[in-house]
């Protein structure tokens, strides 16, 4: 009786890890499989290693997707230098909104920039209030915002560059609201293009 109650035991034991552990992989679906592109090819099935072996059935086809690495030249910012026809602009504390008179700014900046033939670099800048992660992450955010605003205004997107320094480089370095609002801003510089 004991030696029933053992392999009972045991093969419950077997069944209950082998359940356990199949919930735990996950299970592919279509939406997680990658989609197939036009450099995409499939792999025939191979013949069965040996008599025993099942064939391949569609649903095991092994796709091999062949992906590019495309490198993009991140310009070098010590090479731009300030212009005065060109002016920051500010936001509010842990916004990326761009403000009215700030629009009335950038719409000045997009007017010299269109005329110029120059390469574009905003920067975005926070105060030193929060972690670096976030502040990399919002200064990112003002730099982009402030490059839609210029793209929507006519200037080659091809022309801007943006980089995030979170509160790295502050103009400011009191711990007061009036030097951490000069702190929070997408500065930008320019440089020849060519």
């Amino acid at each position: 009786m004991r030696t029933i109650v053992r392999a009972t035991t045991l093969c419950a034991l077997v069944l209950t890890t082998a359940l356990v552990g199949c919930a735990r992989r996950p299970s592919l679906t279509a939406m997680a499989a990658p989609p197939p592109s036009a450099q995409a090819t499939a792999v025939a099935p191979s013949a069965p290693e040996s008599p025993a072996a099942a064939p391949r059935t569609p649903e095991t086809v092994v796709i091999e997707e062949r992906r590019e690495v495309l490198v993009v030249e991140r310009p070098e910012p010590a090479t731009f230098t300030e212009a005065a026809d060109v002016k920051p602009i500010y936001f509010d504390f842990d916004r990326s909104d761009i403000r009215p008179g700030d629009a009335r700014i950038l719409e000045s900046n997009a007017t010299w920039l269109k005329t110029n033939d120059v390469l574009v670099l905003i920067e975005g800048q926070c105060d030193e209030r929060g972690t670096d992660e976030y502040n990399l992450a919002l200064g990112d955010r003002r730099a982009r915002a402030a490059m839609n605003y210029l793209v929507a205004l006519g200037v080659k997107a091809d022309r801007i560059s943006t980089v995030s320094y979170g509160k790295e480089r502050p103009v400011c370095t009191e711990h007061a609201e009036e030097c951490w609002a000069l702190n929070r801003r997408a500065h930008m510089l320019v440089k020849p293009r060519g």
